[in-house]
């Protein structure tokens, strides 16, 4: 349903009947992290980006010894010895089964949950208004989470997504809040939107924000009391969304699985590599893993593309960096179809003689596979079963732990082009060789 809201009528935040809860997990890898390792509470900690390089998470105690996200870890190593920093590799499957946790105890409670990423669930409590507080119940939602896994979470609540978003970033920063913030009156809608930096919205980009700064607009207030019709002249429709959110009407559709057009799996090596085994093992490791999403999300794609390039920071090397696509006849999520036409391609655009620090799979021309056209001149004859042995396979590794069944052209677990991980903790939760271990 789509509202149409004019500059002299009042915004119909308190009349809707609908309302949003977005669970955010607090600073979530470092939150992870600290759950399985005791006596870090109140302490400074931070993870680390692939390959150990720039902070990506950090607490609130590590923001206040100086350190920010985004900072490169060798630049700031005497701040984190001087103040005993703990550092962490990042683990995105240890903080991806946690996530998992979080959202199955989100749908015990709420009907309707959208997992809209690792660390942030949006809850839809229309109906939930006439049987509970709102705020109680997802105060009662954030102590069980809490209780359960370890994990702290700040919830917004509000008519809007994008309001509910902005009500979390509050009760994440001031305590007063108890974890949940409620914006379901105007009063409270306008006030939250005097307070809140208009970079921080949600929607609103490097673009928009320049944009709306250059046209005098500074607070998330100012553009929301613009009218439909000047709104409408100077931006898209991503603009006009986020401004009629703003004022309280929901028109921002997040669904449970998103559809990217294309997925990119990509690596910087831990080492440079020139020779083409290694290479190969990359780029078949890339190719699986975005087998593997488009089967999550019960799609397929099109086309595949591989790209290499060397170092280019290292002038004193050779420099060199190409890339090249295949197209399939039908859309594919097949491990054995994409890995193959991407290791045709690293053979055609492989050069030697260079070092090599990156490599990746762009897979693109996705659609669901519901209803795929087929294809006569096919030259995949069994694709139905090869579907199911795709399937199977998926069933094995999320039994016994990720790349339990894979392609032997990825090699052996330990490889100079994987990214360094010196800090990294044990998958305690998928892993029954690296399962949490205490002394009684």
């Amino acid at each position: 349903m789509l509202y149409v809201i004019q500059s002299n009528v009042i915004p119909l935040c308190q009349n809707l009947e609908i309302m949003y809860a977005l669970v955010d997990c607090n600073s979530f890898f470092c939150s992870v992290e600290k759950v399985f390792h005791s006596g870090l509470q109140g302490k400074p900690v931070c993870v680390l980006s692939s390959n150990d390089g720039c902070i990506v998470s950090l607490t609130p105690e590590a923001k206040r010894v100086g350190l920010h996200r985004g900072n490169p870890i060798f630049k700031v190593m005497d701040i984190v010895n001087r103040y005993g920093v703990r550092v962490f590799s990042s683990n995105m499957e240890l903080y991806a089964a946690m996530s998992r946790r979080i959202v199955n105890i989100l749908r015990q409670s709420v009907k309707h949950v959208e997992n809209y990423s690792i660390d942030e669930s949006f809850c839809f409590l229309d109906g939930y208004e006439k049987h509970y507080n709102l705020e109680e119940f997802m105060r009662e939602i954030a102590r069980k989470i809490d209780t359960w896994t370890g994990i702290p979470v700040s919830v917004g609540v509000a008519p809007s997504k994008t309001l509910a978003k902005i009500g979390s970033k509050f009760a994440k920063q001031y305590l007063g809040y108890r974890n949940v913030c409620v914006i379901d009156t105007e009063e409270k809608r306008r006030k939250a939107l005097s307070l809140f930096d208009l970079a921080d919205v949600w929607g609103i980009g490097r673009r928009t924000f320049e944009r709306l700064t250059y046209l005098g607009v500074h607070t998330p207030l100012e553009f929301a009391d613009k009218s439909e019709s000047w709104v409408r002249r100077n931006f898209h429709k991503p603009g006009i969304q986020t401004w009629m959110e703003l004022n309280g009407i929901p028109c921002i559709d997040t669904s449970e699985v998103v559809r990217n057009q294309s997925l990119c799996t990509s690596r910087s090596f831990g080492e440079m590599v020139s020779d083409l085994p290694s290479l190969k093992a990359s780029v078949a490791t890339f190719a699986s893993s975005c087998s593997n999403k488009l089967r999550t999300q019960h799609a397929g794609a099109k086309s595949v593309m591989v790209f290499i390039s060397s170092n280019r920071f290292r002038e004193d090397l050779p420099q060199y960096s190409n890339a090249g696509t295949v197209t399939f006849p039908i859309a594919t999520s097949d491990t054995l179809e994409i890995t193959y036409a991407a290791l045709r391609i690293l053979q055609d655009i492989y050069h030697p003689g260079i070092k090599y620090k990156k490599s990746g799979v762009i897979v693109s021309d996705i659609e669901g596979l519901s209803c795929v056209q087929g294809d006569l001149f096919d030259p995949v004859p069994n694709r139905p079963e090869r579907a199911k042995m795709m399937q199977s396979i998926d069933i094995l590794n999320q039994r016994y732990g990720i790349k339990t069944v894979k392609l032997a052209v990825e090699g052996e677990e330990e490889q100079v082009w994987k990214v360094k991980r010196a800090y990294q903790s044990p998958n305690y939760l998928t892993d029954i060789n690296e399962i949490l271990t205490i002394q009684i």
